[in-house]
C-alpha cells in the first residue's frame, strides 16, 4: 500500500517517490536472492549515493541534500519497506557521518565529506565493545597519544558493515572516566586494523556485522573528530539521530508486513469467504494498521522537534521504543495471518519477523530507552 504523507514541500514528495521507484527497481529484485544466499549487494550503496539518498539530511556545501530530518526518515522508511538490511546500513552510514558534520573542522569536512555523502565511501559506527554495549562509558579500547597521533589497541564489536565499510567512526579511550573517550575517523586500510568473522545472525543477512581488532594501529592526529575527551558527547549526539533512523526502519518493515498480510487476507478463502471478511482476522489487521500509523507518528514528531532545534532526546527514545515494539508485534501477527505458510520461507513474513527482533536491541536496547524516558520524567 502506498502511504499518503503530509510533507513540507513538493520536493519532499518527489524524494519520497524517488525512493519508492528506486526501491522497486533496484532493491526488490535483489532482496530475496541476497538475504537467502547471505551475500552482499556490492553496487547497491553506490547507486543510493548517486541518487542522493545517503546525503539527504546534510548541508549542501558538502554535497548534501539539505533536507529536514522529517523528510530523510520517511525516505528511509520507504527503503526499509523494500529491504530492511539495506535501510539499516543507510541509517548507520548517516550516523557515521554525523560526528564529522557536527563536530569536524572545515579542513576535515572539505576533505572527507563529499565522498562520504556521495556514496563513494561508506561508513560504519564503532562504539560497542564485547563487554560494553549499553554502557558506553565502560569502553576499554585505548588510543594512546604518540608523536603525530595515537596508537589504538582493543576490540570493537557489533559493527554493521564491518569489514566492508571504507571508514569507521571509532570511539576509543584516551583518558579516564566519562571525559576520557575520543572520536576518530579511521580508514579501512589502516595497518593494524583487522576484522573478525561475520556474525551468524538471525536476520539482516545481506549486510555483515563483525568485530574489529586494533593491534597498535596508528591514527594520525588530524583524524580525531572534536576535542580530546569529547567522544561520549559526540557519540550520544549521534545516537539520538540514529535512534530515529532505526524507528523509521522499523516502521518500514512493519508496513511491509502489514501490506503482505493484507494482500494475502484478500486472496485466501476459508468457509467460502475471503479471510479478511472474517471479523476476527479483520480486527487483527486493523490493530496492525493502528500500530504502524502510531509508530510513524512518533518518529515524525521527534524529527520535527529536531528540525525545529528543540530538545528531542526523550522523543527519540519514545520513537525507537514504540516503533520497534510495534514492528515486532506487527511482523509476528503477519505470520499468524498466513498460518502455517507464514512459518515457511516461501513467504517473506517469516523474514520480517526475524528482522524485527534486532530493532528492539541495537541503537540502545528498548530497556535503555525506557531508562532514558523515565529519567526525563524526574527532571
Amino acid at each position: 500500500m502506498t502511504v499518503n504523507r503530509l510533507l513540507p514541500s513538493d520536493e519532499a514528495h518527489d524524494l519520497i517517490q524517488l525512493a519508492r521507484d528506486l526501491g522497486d527497481k533496484l532493491l526488490v529484485p535483489l532482496v530475496d536472492l541476497h538475504e537467502k544466499a547471505e551475500t552482499y549487494p556490492e553496487h547497491v550503496f553506490a547507486a543510493l549515493g548517486e541518487a542522493g539518498i545517503l546525503s539527504l539530511p546534510f548541508p549542501q556545501q558538502w554535497g548534501g541534500g539539505d533536507q529536514p530530518y522529517e523528510v530523510y526518515l520517511q525516505v528511509l522508511e520507504e527503503i526499509a519497506a523494500r529491504w530492511a538490511a539495506v535501510a539499516v546500513a543507510v541509517s548507520v552510514h548517516v550516523l557515521s557521518c554525523h560526528p564529522l558534520v557536527a563536530f569536524g573542522i572545515d579542513q576535515q569536512q572539505s576533505e572527507w565529506l563529499p565522498a562520504m555523502l556521495g556514496g563513494q565511501t561508506i561508513g560504519a559506527y564503532s562504539l560497542s565493545e564485547p563487554h560494553a554495549g549499553s554502557d558506553a562509558a565502560a569502553l576499554n579500547c585505548k588510543a594512546a597519544p604518540v608523536d603525530g597521533g595515537y596508537r589504538v589497541n582493543g576490540t570493537k564489536s557489533w559493527i554493521t558493515h564491518g569489514g566492508i565499510a571504507d571508514f569507521y567512526t571509532l570511539f576509543a579511550r584516551t583518558g579516564t572516566g566519562s571525559q576520557g573517550v575520543s572520536c576518530f575517523l579511521v580508514p579501512k586500510e589502516t595497518p593494524g586494523l583487522t576484522f573478525g568473522k561475520p556474525e551468524e545472525k538471525m536476520g539482516l543477512h545481506a549486510v555483515p556485522t563483525t568485530s574489529a581488532h586494533y593491534d597498535d594501529a596508528f591514527i594520525p592526529s588530524e583524524r580525531r573528530i572534536g576535542a580530546d575527551g569529547q567522544g561520549l558527547q559526540i557519540a550520544f549526539s549521534a545516537l539520538d539521530s540514529g535512534r530515529l533512523g532505526i524507528a523509521a526502519v522499523a516502521v518500514g518493515l512493519a508496513q511491509a508486513a502489514l501490506d503482505e498480510a493484507t494482500a494475502y487476507a484478500q486472496q485466501r478463502t476459508t468457509f467460502g469467504r475471503k479471510i479478511i471478511d472474517h471479523q476476527g482476522l479483520a480486527f487483527l489487521l486493523a490493530d496492525m494498521a493502528a500500530a504502524v500509523d502510531s509508530a510513524r507518528a512518533t518518529y515524525v514528531d521527534a524529527a520535527r522537534r529536531r528540525d525545529a532545534g528543540l530538545p528531542y532526546s526523550r522523543n527519540a527514545s519514545v520513537a525507537k521504543l514504540v516503533a520497534t515494539d510495534a514492528a515486532m508485534k506487527v511482523t509476528t501477527d503477519a505470520v499468524q495471518v498466513f498460518g502455517g505458510y507464514g512459518y515457511t520461507r516461501d513467504y517473506r513474513v517469516e523474514r520480517f519477523m526475524r528482522e524485527a527482533k534486532i530493532m528492539q536491541i541495537f541503537e540502545g536496547t528498548n530497556q535503555i530507552q525506557r531508562l532514558v524516558i523515565s529519567r526525563s520524567l524526574r527532571d
